[in-house]
């Protein structure tokens, strides 16, 4: 069975950025696994904490039952590392988890987040860490004598709130048609987040119409994407 990686540093960024390739993937028969490094529980949960009473537990809480939902509704499967938000704290055993994600995974694609982000320091932070564990997993003297069978796999980058100020260039949009609709439903289980319900419809469908017009493929919605490293042709047609 193919597989697929998606590393968010909050529940909101799968659904976001990547819910469309993440349900498109599932529907092909992918196995697609969500590594979300915390529960967005203090930067990303606006909403939650004007409840009365709310409380650090109760936040992460409602949080981690929203992510759940929503990688269900995608037809992904989650993990979470509770690391904290704001900041990410990563440490040495998240590390070693996560290079035994990718060789047990040796997933056939990664999807994590833009290598800058003036806005928001955990997104950044992510990227690396999904990068370096990417490496380390390719060398046989970590973990010596582990059984695995891994390729590194390619990277791709998914949009950030405001790319402009983040340096980031697509090179790639993905039709997710298809899909729109339970990306939509996955908006809509993100209570906390309902201020971004609307922003991201709009993304969607500004990414559909460069999609349509640089390629000439119809598509109403789409999901941008830069690929960090190079990929092998045989041709450029």
């Amino acid at each position: 069975m193919k597989t697929g990686l998606v590393v968010t540093a909050h529940p909101g960024d799968f659904v976001w950025r990547a819910g469309g390739a993440i349900a498109l993937h599932a529907r092909k028969g992918y196995r697609m696994k969500i590594v979300c490094l915390s529960f967005g529980e203090r930067g990303e949960s606006q909403f939650a904490w004007k409840e009365q009473g709310a409380t650090l537990e109760s936040v992460k809480a409602g949080r981690k039952d929203e992510a759940e939902r929503a990688a269900r509704l995608l037809g992904a499967e989650i993990e979470f590392f509770d690391c904290g938000d704001y900041p990410l704290k990563l440490t040495e055993a998240h590390f070693d988890r996560m290079v035994d994600i990718y060789r047990e995974l040796n997933p056939s694609f990664v999807l994590t987040h833009a290598l800058q982000d003036p806005y928001n320091f955990d997104h950044p932070n992510a990227a690396h860490f999904a990068q370096e564990t990417r490496v380390v997993a390719q060398a046989m003297g970590h973990k010596p004598g582990a059984p695995y069978k891994y390729s590194a796999p390619p990277v791709f980058l998914f949009e950030p709130h405001q790319p402009e100020q983040c340096n980031y260039k697509p090179d790639t949009i993905l039709k997710i048609d298809e899909v729109w609709k339970e990306k939509y439903e996955a908006f809509q289980i993100l209570a906390a987040q309902k201020h971004l319900w609307g922003y991201y419809e709009r993304v969607a469908l500004n990414r559909g119409i460069q999609g349509s017009r640089n390629t000439g493929v119809p598509m109403t919605y789409g999901e941008a994407y830069q690929r960090l490293f190079p990929t092998v042709a045989e041709e450029l047609a």
